[in-house]
């Protein structure tokens, strides 16, 4: 399998690859806890490509999507500049959002996007992302390095979840 990963813009085709790959591992992350019919509407009236295009053009934020065989599997959305309440003053922080649909989920895949999202923050002091307790990339990104600070609600459906913060540059 030729898995690669790679800065995407946010034109017509990033879009349509990063709405498929939000589809599937909405309905994978939240099948056990919610009806297919609250899947269904929240794909349906939440994920609006307009909206994304603008959010993605936001030269603060970056999309990194990861393909196998020209197929999107996965992607990361880096956030420059994003702040949680428990990070200390005068830190720089990213947010990174870190999904990869199941049936993708190999130790090349992971570590094809954790080492493109990787070079893409180092400019940062502190990397940050809120983690449903019960997505299996979590133990991956606290492999990495990443700490569980703070319980918190993640998701269209506020699940449990943790804050898992990577600090990179100590000063």
């Amino acid at each position: 399998m030729d898995i690669i990963s790679k800065f995407t813009v946010g034109s017509e085709e990033g879009i349509s690859d990063l709405i498929t790959i939000i589809d599937s591992s909405v309905y994978a992350l939240h099948k056990e806890f919610v009806t297919e019919e609250e899947i269904k509407q929240y794909i349906h009236n939440e994920i609006d490509p307009r909206k994304m295009i603008n959010d993605l053009n936001d030269l603060s934020n970056q999309l990194i999507m990861t393909y196998a065989d020209q197929k999107p599997v996965g992607y990361s959305i880096i956030k420059s500049g994003s702040l949680h309440p428990s990070i200390p003053e005068g830190k720089r922080a990213t947010e990174i959002s870190f999904v990869i649909l199941s049936e993708f989920d190999l130790p090349e895949t992971r570590q094809s996007l954790w080492k493109k999202c990787r070079s893409a923050v180092s400019f940062t002091d502190i990397i940050w992302t809120n983690m449903l307790d019960h997505d299996p990339l979590s133990e991956f990104l606290k492999e990495c390095g990443f700490v569980p600070t703070v319980g918190s609600k993640a998701g269209p459906f506020q699940l449990p979840s943790h804050i898992l913060e990577l600090e990179i540059n100590k000063s």
